[in-house]
């Protein structure tokens, strides 16, 4: 028995020996994870059994991080006492987090229980808390703590908006299952970012599971009080196995899909809404515990009533979140089943994938709005460069590939490299793309679309991409995060219907596209078949410029390039310019007195068909 223990910092340091905890009534856990950092065999509170919250005023209080972390049998936690762990999420009224609970509902029954969104506290000290309050109203309030059950919904084995699973307050949510919420708007105190939530309940514990199928998503999490290793969770054979010969072997396809909302977001109408899926999976684990972890970031779409995907807003800047290896306490992610899967099966997550780390160190992030962390232990920051690009094995290359539409916004994908990648589906190192746009770039093999594929590399390698162009406009195509390459090897986009090569690690490669699906113009290559005499081009081989006395806009060409095209597109992409053959001319000027005043995008064309584009400005 352990009876009124303030402040607990060194209990069962050590992974080793067996014990089983039981807290009596009025009697407290507290345990401050301020004393603790990560390290192999080190956790702030670790139980190889179960863990008895005897009776309703027995409590544990885990603070500052700390995590509760249990051995990998089945223990089966019990009592009507309350474990209180806290997490922060957004405060934007209009954007979304993904959660799961780490707690269950407190019965005397053993073994984990569904858990209520009704168990959400707020705090209001450092044990004390009061329940939070709800509202059928849209928008939620900080203080009193109050939740809009309104955004409250849950997604399991669909592919369709129409869907989405609504819940309230009351609402039984099976361990392991995420669910959503909005924030609670922005009256908290100036310059808070965040909201500090309370789950009290039973701790989960022991192997969870939630049904997959083929094709199909399902909305879970991180079910426990502690960090939730992905590469053990990915790599658990359990989830990586499909047998036909027993269709109830559960398998997904080893990427977690993160929600992310624009921190700007300010409307509940779903044609608003600004947001998207960033795409995480990582190999197994070898024999020093190392991963290589391989993320895509989520492009801010705009939605339409339906729930479909349009194309991003122009100049939105990007996601700003980076999936990681070890998944905080209460984060969401969406799962796919396996194609391999015949009918409705399982995922599983353990004890075994349990973790002690801490969300404010480098390889952990929890997917809300808010970057604040309570410390900056940066004990793992060598895995990632200055950018937060994660570093590859010396054993592995890869690269980005982004593709700029219209000079307005962008697509990124990623290519790994390694010898053990085959020709068919590389489970941890490929990734399903999580939606196509109207407009957009992806990989693809089997007709189904990827933002993270896999190759073997060989100098002869040539990889697909497609590209889909809703209206016609300039496309730049470049790279970044350039692994393990040779400085010499060459990495060039082939236009087939142009016949041309660009090494888009010396330049990138601009052209104007007509509206289409492009499945089998471009190809990445190593090598380039032909010797091509291609006249580089760079930005400051012209100057493009509004001239406002004429209501004229101005072209110089300095150095006499044979110019073959001048287009001017307005923000829809629609051609309002368009002069083609115009040669060798040093300055051009076209008549601009009959278009609104706003922002544009020229793009010029020279005879070796490159292209550069640049934004201007008309105002008349």
């Amino acid at each position: 028995m352990i009876k009124h223990i303030l402040f607990l910092v060194c209990l069962a340091s050590s992974l080793s020996g067996s014990a089983q905890l039981t807290v009596t009534n009025s009697s407290y856990i507290f345990v401050d994870g301020n004393g603790f950092t990560e390290a192999a065999n080190v956790a702030p509170l670790f139980v190889t059994g179960a863990i008895n919250l005897n009776e309703a005023d027995s409590k544990i209080y885990l603070r500052n991080e700390a995590q509760i972390i249990q051995g990998n049998t089945a223990s089966t936690n019990s009592g009507v006492g309350q474990l209180s762990v806290q997490q922060t999420g957004n405060t934007n009224q209009w954007a979304y987090n993904y959660w799961c609970s780490p707690v269950g509902n407190n019965s005397a029954a053993a073994g984990n229980e569904s858990a209520r969104v009704g168990l959400i506290d707020e705090s209001i000290g450092l044990t004390d808390s009061n329940n939070a309050n709800f509202t059928s109203g849209h928008n939620g309030t900080a203080s009193p703590l109050t939740i809009s059950n309104r955004w409250l919904y849950a997604f399991v084995v669909s592919d369709e908006y129409s869907e989405w699973n609504g819940l309230d307050e009351t609402t039984a949510i099976d361990p392991g299952l995420g669910f959503t919420m909005k924030g609670m708007g922005t009256t908290l105190t100036p310059g808070a970012s965040s909201q500090q939530y309370d789950f009290r309940g039973k701790p989960n514990s022991g192997t969870i599971t939630n049904s997959v199928a083929a094709g199909q998503f399902t909305l879970v999490g991180n079910p426990y009080p502690s960090a939730l290793d992905a590469a053990d969770f990915l790599w658990d054979s359990q989830n990586t196995n499909i047998d036909e010969a027993n269709p109830f072997e559960a398998s997904m396809t080893g990427a977690l899909y993160y929600w992310e909302q624009s921190p700007n977001s300010n409307s509940h109408y779903i044609e608003d809404y600004v947001g998207g899926y960033a795409t995480y999976t990582c190999t197994e684990p070898d024999g020093s515990d190392n991963v290589n972890e391989s993320f895509v970031p989520a492009p801010y779409l705009f939605y339409f009533a339906d729930g479909t995907a349009s194309s991003p807003p122009g100049n939105n800047g990007g996601a700003i979140k980076a999936a990681k290896r070890y998944i905080p306490i209460g984060q969401g992610f969406m799962v796919e089943g396996a194609a391999g899967i015949q009918i409705e099966s399982f995922i599983y997550v353990k004890n075994s994938h349990r973790d002690f780390y801490k969300e404010s160190s480098s390889d952990s992030e929890f997917f809300r709005t808010s970057n604040e962390n309570t410390n900056n232990n940066n004990s793992d920051a060598s895995q990632y460069d200055e950018n937060g690009y994660f570093l590859v094995s010396s054993d592995y290359k890869r690269f980005r590939f982004a593709a700029s539409f219209n000079g307005l916004y962008s697509r990124e994908i990623l290519a790994n490299f390694h010898d053990t990648a085959t020709n068919g589906f590389d489970y941890g190192m490929e990734g399903k793309s999580p939606s196509v746009l109207e407009t957009d770039i992806h990989w693809t093999f089997e007709n189904e679309d990827y933002v993270i594929q896999a190759h073997s590399f060989n100098i002869e390698l040539k990889i697909p991409l497609v590209v889909k162009i809703k209206h016609q406009q300039p496309v730049t195509f470049g790279i970044f995060d350039i692994q393990n390459f040779d400085a010499s090897q060459p990495i060039y986009v082939h236009d087939i219907e142009n016949d041309i090569y660009v090494d888009l690690r010396e330049q990138n490669y601009s052209i104007n596209l007509p509206a289409g699906d492009y499945t089998t113009r471009f190809e990445i290559t190593f090598q380039n078949a032909e010797t091509l005499d291609i006249e580089n081009i760079t930005a400051k081989d012209f100057m493009v410029f509004q001239n406002t006395k004429n209501s004229e806009l101005t072209v110089l060409n300095p150095n006499g390039l044979d110019i073959k095209s001048v287009t001017l597109f307005d923000i829809t992409g629609k051609i309002v310019i368009n002069a083609q053959n115009l040669g060798a001319q040093n300055d051009y000027s076209f008549s601009t007195q009959s278009l609104s005043e706003g922002v544009y995008v020229a793009n010029i064309t020279v005879a070796s068909n490159q292209s550069i584009s640049k934004k201007v400005v008309i105002k008349n």
